[in-house]
């Protein structure tokens, strides 16, 4: 083993990360209090919707050495995933894409490969790297996979500072990045957190369609388009549909709007390139997608955890918008394509189709 001192220990880690294809890396401490009452709050007043598991954890979510005994300290990883090929507008030209109804909108991030798969096999290597060069070493890796509070240890690792919209915003990259991490049985020292920079910024919380950031750094999920397309299981609720345009799986639009994105970077890794079909592509044709399609269309990427069933809810509730803005000589196949599922075996699928067919001006 190397007879390095731990502020040596911690460069390599951050050279083996950047080989790796990590745009950052950062080491946070294990207490987390201060966020306790917060996230107790939040949890208190069911903002967590349908996700139970986080309530299941309480806040062993904020206690990194009680969720894996004998953590000392967290690496903190980001990853940046804006396609190579993205254009420098590349914000307003998402931001005109909710403008074309029969158009179907799929979060930027999920037009690629699942980033779960991605990250993970990566932290792993870098995990079995710090291994192998120190000796003996107890750690866990994490990617959006267990009760952990990512942004709450990114932030306070120095990877950026939670915006308005919860999420964690970077001077030098935005917010269009993945976050990961390893606790770690070893005092690596510690990386020192940055300033907030979103000031009396408020284009998050204003164009939020559903109005799901209900103040600054808090979010309802029960009114979020990301948590009502992928998260949710049942019905959506009815007061929410017509606000959800032609977003079928996740949104962007807080992120869209962020100034901070303009310094949003592109990944160096190929696994985030979109996937043909996944921009651009129009509502009928994805409505149209049998279970063998979908399944097909989607391996490997992290839409497929919603299933088919949930794909057909999404795409009907924005086909259902896009009858309400079409002019009548345009309905005809948003009808036809909505016709074809009104006898769907499932209940959830012909409610919202019925839905969708009563949206006719």
């Amino acid at each position: 083993m190397q007879q390095l001192d731990g502020s040596q220990w911690l460069s390599k880690i951050q050279e083996w990360g950047r080989a790796l294809g990590f745009s950052q890396i950062g080491v946070a401490g294990v207490d987390l209090t201060a966020a306790e009452p917060g996230l107790s709050a939040w949890l208190a007043a069911g903002c967590h919707g349908d996700m139970h598991y986080m309530a299941a954890h309480g806040l062993k979510r904020a206690r990194p050495a009680e969720l894996v005994p004998g953590t000392l300290r967290v690496i903190t990883a980001r990853m940046d995933y804006l396609p190579a090929d993205t254009p420098e507008d590349w914000q307003a030209l998402e931001l005109d894409r909710l403008k074309r109804p029969s158009e179907a909108m799929v979060s930027v991030y999920a037009r690629g490969r699942d980033y779960h798969k991605v990250m993970r096999s990566r932290l792993q290597k870098l995990s079995d790297q710090i291994a192998a060069a120190l000796g003996p070493l107890g750690y866990r890796v994490f990617t959006d996979s267990a009760p952990v509070l990512e942004a709450e240890l990114a932030s306070s690792s120095g990877l950026g500072w939670r915006g308005k919209h919860t999420l964690l915003l970077s001077r030098e990259a935005g917010s269009m990045f993945f976050l990961g991490e390893i606790f770690v049985d070893m005092a690596l020292p510690v990386t020192d957190p940055v300033v907030a920079h979103c000031g009396s910024c408020s284009a998050c919380i204003d164009i939020c369609p559903t109005r799901a950031i209900t103040a600054p750094y808090r979010l309802d999920a029960r009114r979020c388009i990301s948590y009502l397309t992928i998260e949710h299981a049942g019905p959506i609720p009815l007061e929410l549909r017509p606000l959800m345009g032609n977003r079928i799986y996740g949104c962007d639009d807080c992120q869209l709007i962020c100034p901070w994105n303009k310094f949003a970077k592109r990944s160096a890794l190929p696994d985030f390139d979109a996937r043909a079909g996944l921009a651009g592509s129009q509502l009928v044709e994805l409505f149209g997608w049998s279970e063998e399609a979908f399944l097909r269309f989607t391996e490997g990427s992290p839409i497929r955890r919603i299933g088919h069933e949930r794909w057909l809810r999404n795409s009907a509730v924005a086909l259902g918008n896009a009858l309400r803005a079409a002019e009548a000589n345009a309905s005809e196949p948003l009808l036809a394509a909505l016709a074809l599922r009104a006898e769907h075996p499932s209940p959830l699928v012909r409610e919202h189709v019925a839905w969708a067919l009563a949206q006719i001006n």
